[in-house]
């Protein structure tokens, strides 16, 4: 039973959760089982969420982290983060049978990397050691591409300064993550070519863009995501740095009572994985500890979509010889 203490108010962030190349990604997925039936292999995990690898992997999608660890002539997916050529190529030596998910925005990066080392300029990656995705842009990019995390690690590049120099960002890095790296890249390397701000992936900054405009009016902040999304990682540190005692939860269970003591509004949004099931269990969960009034802080509607894969958009076979 709810306690006898005041109406806690939610605030819920607008944009949040799945955004649109995970909505692709995890539809790619789906549509592969239908059409070719399990089992279908997917290289890493599709999106960085628990609770939708297991929803897929009960449909019959198993999850590897190589692709020695496909059947040969198996039908495979590459997660939504991209893979690296040496990937691709061991893929088609295996003779895999691969439907690409990968972003149409981190897609959009390796064009950009590969068209500056065509032109002969030496490229500076902005992103996290390890990511997924940033491994599968490094391995995209020929020539060897330097990884920047800080302003400090800018000061201790070791470059050619007779080389032009390029950077592009992690895709889940917004403007306000990049700032000061970028500010650093300039002001060491004046001539150093980038990207327009428009590259920044929408998804990435409408979701910070959101939390700062709900930060006033709540005492507390809720991402829903997984430890290991960097989107919601952000969104977290995002809500600590604007003063907000702020909570990166995977579901429901996660969620601590104590952290409501003495708090009025709670603030609530999801990193680009988490599916909205999870926000509204969430809200369940805040029901059954406080009476609650749930309001809806839109930022901003978003309607962006991405193309599926041209393979899956035929007609089936299985289809056609049922008809």
């Amino acid at each position: 039973m709810p306690s006898s203490q005041k109406t806690l108010k939610i605030v819920l962030a607008s944009p949040r959760g799945f955004c649109a190349g995970v909505e692709r990604a995890i539809e790619i997925v789906e549509r592969a089982l239908d059409r070719y039936g399990p089992p279908v292999y997917v290289r890493h995990e599709i999106v960085h969420n628990e609770h939708v690898v297991n929803s897929l992997r009960a449909k019959g999608a198993i999850f590897v982290e190589e692709v020695d660890d496909i059947p040969e002539g198996a039908h495979a997916i590459f997660s939504a983060h991209g893979v690296a050529a040496s990937v691709v190529d061991a893929a088609d030596e295996r003779q895999l049978k691969v439907v690409d998910a990968t972003c149409p925005l981190v897609s959009k990066v390796h064009k950009e990397g590969q068209n500056h080392v065509k032109k002969g300029r030496q490229v500076i990656l902005i992103g996290h050691d390890g990511h997924p995705e940033v491994e599968g842009t490094r391995g995209q990019i020929p020539g060897g591409v330097l990884l920047v995390n800080t302003p400090t690690d800018v000061k201790s590049l070791d470059v050619d300064d007779t080389i032009e120099l390029s950077y592009v960002t992690q895709t889940t890095l917004s403007v306000d993550d990049t700032r000061e790296v970028i500010e650093a890249l300039k002001s060491r390397f004046p001539k150093i070519v980038g990207p327009d701000v428009k590259d920044i992936c929408y998804a990435t900054q409408n979701r910070q863009d959101a939390v700062r405009k709900l930060a006033p009016s709540v005492d507390i902040l809720l991402v829903v995501g997984a430890q290991n999304s960097s989107n919601s990682n952000r969104l977290r540190d995002l809500g600590t740095s604007i003063g907000k005692p702020s909570y990166l939860i995977a579901d429901a269970t996660d969620l601590e009572p104590s952290w409501l003591q003495g708090v009025a509004a709670v603030g609530l949004t999801a990193g680009a994985s988490a599916p909205e099931g999870l926000v509204q269990g969430v809200i369940e969960r805040l029901s059954e500890l406080r009476d609650v009034q749930v309001e809806r802080l839109v930022e901003l509607q978003e309607n962006v979509t991405f193309k599926l894969p041209t393979e899956l958009l035929k007609p089936s076979e299985n289809i056609s010889r049922m008809e």
